[in-house]
């Protein structure tokens, strides 16, 4: 497989799993806390991460990898805080399609002052897709609470994101246990203090947790073509999966405007790809 036919099916599959994802934890949120949910999926993704590691016979990685690991699973606490908190103060929303379009645009920068060269149609497919996600996650309701806390949290997964892309080909799950022992371990430390472990909604916490690291995955290896501006937009139309689900699953109704977020979105997509 070529190198734009792996970003492209890689990135496309992490934001199909994303969304899937955010879908599914959703479902169990309405049963379970969200710390809850969180921790119980992320220690199951860790396991998963080892045995995959395992069972593949994946090399050590370099101790660089790992330090990227580690210092990703970092800008994804972080992240993770600030939206739960910026979903709690609300508009909700506009706090997810804040962190959203921030977590696509911090790569875009890093690989623009490390060199890689954009051109004009790429570019153009990221702005639409930028502006799909936003008017897709976009609410009418007011409020400003949780704004500075969803630019914290765009930075915060766009730190991931990054430091993520930064591992060596060949080096995928090793990173991501390095990542996950950070988040596990902060969530289930909130989690213990909290509401507990115990779920009440199994299937869509493991549902969820499943999903989740495998976009991760597919993330990782879009970013080590090298394209981690791709990936990471790529990676980032993720709501667009969610939009998708609830609309097919729980017949959700579409505004307007939402619609044409999601004509953006797809339309991005064969642009950001442009790149020969």
């Amino acid at each position: 497989m070529s190198e734009l036919a792996t970003v492209l099916a890689a990135g496309l599959g992490a934001a199909a799993s994303f969304g899937a994802g955010d879908f599914s934890g959703g479902v169990a949120t309405k049963r379970d806390p969200v710390t809850r949910v969180v921790a119980l999926g992320h220690l199951l993704s860790l396991a998963l991460f080892v045995g995959l590691a395992l069972a593949t016979g994946e090399p050590w990685p370099r101790p660089a990898d790992l330090a990227w690991g580690a210092l990703a699973g970092v800008g994804g606490v972080i992240g993770l805080g600030c939206l739960y908190r910026g979903l709690a103060l609300g508009p909700m929303g506009t706090v997810a399609a804040i962190s959203a379009v921030l977590a696509a645009s911090v790569p875009v920068v890093v690989s623009v002052l490390l060199g890689d060269a954009l051109g004009p149609v790429q570019v153009t497919g990221i702005v639409l897709a930028l502006l799909g996600v936003t008017v897709l996650s976009r609410e009418t309701s007011q409020g400003r609470g949780g704004l500075g806390l969803a630019v914290l949290a765009g930075l915060g997964f766009g730190a991931f994101f990054v430091l993520l892309g930064q591992t060596q080909p060949g080096s995928v799950f090793w990173p991501l246990v390095m990542a996950r022992l950070v988040s596990a371990g902060v969530m289930l430390l909130l989690a213990l203090r909290g509401p507990g472990l115990r779920p009440q909604a199994v299937v869509p916490i493991v549902g969820s947790s499943f999903l989740d690291a495998l976009g991760n995955v597919l993330f990782v290896i879009a970013a080590q073509t090298g394209r981690l501006a791709e990936a990471s937009v790529l990676s980032n139309v993720y709501p667009a999966f969610t939009v998708l689900l609830a609309l097919l699953v729980l017949r959700e109704r579409l505004r307007v405007d939402q619609w044409w977020g999601l004509a953006l979105t797809l339309l991005a997509v064969p642009l950001i790809a442009a790149r020969p």
